[in-house]
């Protein structure tokens, strides 16, 4: 049986390097190509069809869900798994949705990462030990009230994600281009979603659950 074939997509270059040096060093593996850049990574994954791509979410201009989807459009046969800061379930449930097979934060071991490479190349989904203990624990909380990011929309938790970056509703709609008043409305539906009377408490929460 051949080596897997890996895709690495992520924009801090030490990264990938450790990547690169840890796969590499496992017969199992083989780095087949590299990048910073999500056009790059479709590029390279129509190319050269690596069987795993580690696609990191959190790049610019187009990030890592928007490259996960074309990726799946131009190389159906990769199987990617989306790797991330975040360990809201949000964002990994937004990545399979965009096709990916795996999810996978930056606090997860290497061999959980080794792991979840072999079961998304067996063809099963593969969701990390972090992500999952969050999601068994707000199915465990019985207080209703209990503030949970899985309410909110895509929009919205890119606007909480702005929040946290310490932008106002301006640069927010510059950000994103669209008017101010519309920010305005998320912010309000978002605080109305998650049982918050104002943005400090929004903030507060954001900064409590590591978000």
């Amino acid at each position: 049986m051949g080596k897997i074939t890996i895709l690495l997509v992520d924009d801090h270059k030490l990264i990938r390097d450790s990547w690169s040096f840890i796969l590499n060093s496992d017969s199992r593996f083989n780095v087949i190509g590299e990048t910073s850049n999500a056009n790059d990574a479709v590029e390279i994954a129509k190319d050269k069809k690596p069987a795993i791509v580690l696609m990191d979410i959190n790049m610019s201009p187009v990030n890592g869900f928007e490259a996960t989807k074309l990726i799946r459009k131009f190389s159906p046969g990769s199987k990617i798994i989306g790797i991330s800061m975040h360990s809201m379930p949000a964002y990994a449930r937004r990545m399979l949705q965009m096709g990916a097979m795996g999810y996978v934060t930056k606090n997860s071991s290497k061999d959980e990462l080794l792991a979840a490479i072999v079961e998304v190349n067996n063809g099963k989904k593969y969701i990390c030990d972090e992500v999952k203990n969050i999601l068994a624990q707000q199915e465990l909380e019985e207080d209703g009230g209990q503030p949970d990011m899985n309410v909110l929309s895509r929009r919205e938790i890119d606007i909480v994600q702005l929040i946290k970056e310490g932008l106002s509703s301006k640069e927010i709609a510059i950000r994103l281009d669209i008017s101010l008043k519309t920010v305005e409305v998320h912010r309000y539906n978002i605080l109305k979603k998650l049982n918050l009377k104002n943005t400090a408490a929004l903030v507060n929460f954001i900064n409590t659950q590591g978000l």
